[in-house]
This record gives structure tokens, sequence and C-alpha cells, in this order.
């Protein structure tokens, strides 16, 4: 048998395996809830995985494979994370902290800065890694921050900070 028909085996083969989740660079700080939420969805992938493998050769084996790659990024995470304290300063932007801001149109927009995991730009849930989380970060009522965004620079009021919600 040729060697490139052996190469074209392992080839049909790895490309079955799911490409792993990047796991990111910066600090993986998360609020408590987050941290919740990153514990449920490995209990929800393990609950899975034994599902799956339970069906043994009739399972989905790509889905089965998916669902093992998830578990390794979620399960990196619950260990990676560093749970920040409960953001309660109305004095400070913190991670945790809903904060109320004015754009230079006086469009007004709250979110809150949470974990990476946790963010959810539609729920107002914001990466405090994010550009838009690191200008707000420390910031108090009254500064104007720069938030630097892809579609131009934009200078920013904080009208006020809730703790977390």
């Amino acid at each position: 048998m040729s060697r490139a028909f052996v190469n074209e085996d392992q080839a049909a083969a790895q490309a079955d395996q799911p490409v792993e989740r990047h796991v990111s660079d910066q600090p993986n700080y998360v609020t408590t809830n987050g941290l919740r939420q990153l514990q449920q969805r490995v209990a929800e992938l393990n609950a899975l995985r034994a599902e799956l493998q339970a069906l043994g050769e009739q399972g989905d084996k790509q889905r089965l494979a998916d669902a093992e790659r998830d578990l390794r990024y979620f399960s990196a995470r619950v260990q990676s994370a560093q749970v920040v304290p409960t953001a309660t300063s109305t004095s400070k932007v913190q991670i945790g902290s809903r904060v109320r801001f004015a754009d230079e149109q006086g469009q007004e927009q709250t979110v809150q800065l949470v974990g990476e995991d946790e963010a959810d730009a539609s729920r107002g849930l914001i990466n405090w890694g994010s550009p838009l989380g690191r200008a707000l970060l420390g910031a108090g009522p009254g500064d104007e921050v720069i938030w630097r965004r892809p579609a131009g620079d934009q200078v920013i009021e904080v009208m006020d900070i809730v703790g977390e919600a």
C-alpha cells in the first residue's frame, strides 16, 4: 500500500476532530455568578458526554468529540477562574459594577462589567477586558474616558455606578 493512502486516512480521521476552543490570555476574572455559570456548564457537558458514551457505537461520534472539546475548555476556565469580590463601590467602576454612561451625543447606556465567559452584549453584560470594559474600569461618576473602538475613539462620561446586581 502506498504511503499516500495512509496519510489520507489520517487526514480524514483528523478532519472529524473539532478545532480546540481558544483560551484567552487575559486573567480569568469572574463574578460569583460567572463562576456558577461555568460550573453549571461543566456539569451539563459531563452529563452529555456520559449520555453519548452510554450509546456506544450508536452514539453520535461528532457530537461526543464536540462535547469533550467544550468540556476541556470549560474545565480549564473553572480551574483558572479568579472570583472577584462583589462590586459595592459607587465611586469607582469594578468588575461586577453596573455603569450608566453617556456618549458625546448624550445617548445613555447601562452595562455591567463581567468576566469573559459571562459576557453577553445583547443583555448589557460587557467583558471587563473589552475596549469598553477597559475604558470604564476604575473610572468614577463624572469622569470622561476614551472608548477606543474600531469605528473610532469616542469620549464617554460615567453618569453613575451601582454595585453588582
